[in-house]
């Protein structure tokens, strides 16, 4: 697994699906609040008119020149919760994410967030 730092480096860069198709552009990290690790990307998709930010883990995930490879297809990765470009996460979503992607989904011991944009 990368850190988030090496992460960071890859903002602006396209994002590939499994098959090397280009979903979008690298918009953002968000980390587990709980470990402060790199687990979802949001990524530009749409038309230029009407871009909007979905959500993809980043587990193994991997770079490659000029891009982040996710271990998802493109139609899903596209058909995953959006924000627009300039919205935030509402904590209420957060589930949502977590299961498009069939994935365990469990807030803080204290009743926290599990996703924080870095």
């Amino acid at each position: 697994m990368f850190q988030a730092g090496d992460v960071r480096e890859w903002l602006g860069h396209d994002v590939v699906d499994t098959d090397g198709h280009k979903v979008g552009t690298l918009e953002s990290i968000y980390v587990d609040t709980s470990t402060d690790q790199p687990s979802f990307a949001t990524v530009t998709v749409g038309l230029p008119t009407r871009h909007r930010l979905v959500f993809v883990p980043l587990t193994d995930a991997t770079v490659g020149p000029g891009y982040l490879k996710v271990r998802y297809l493109k139609s899903q990765v596209k058909a995953a919760p959006s924000i627009d470009t300039d919205g935030e996460l509402p904590a209420s979503d957060e589930a949502g994410i977590f299961a498009h992607y069939n994935l365990v989904y469990a807030q803080g011991a204290s009743g926290e967030r599990r996703l924080a944009r870095r």
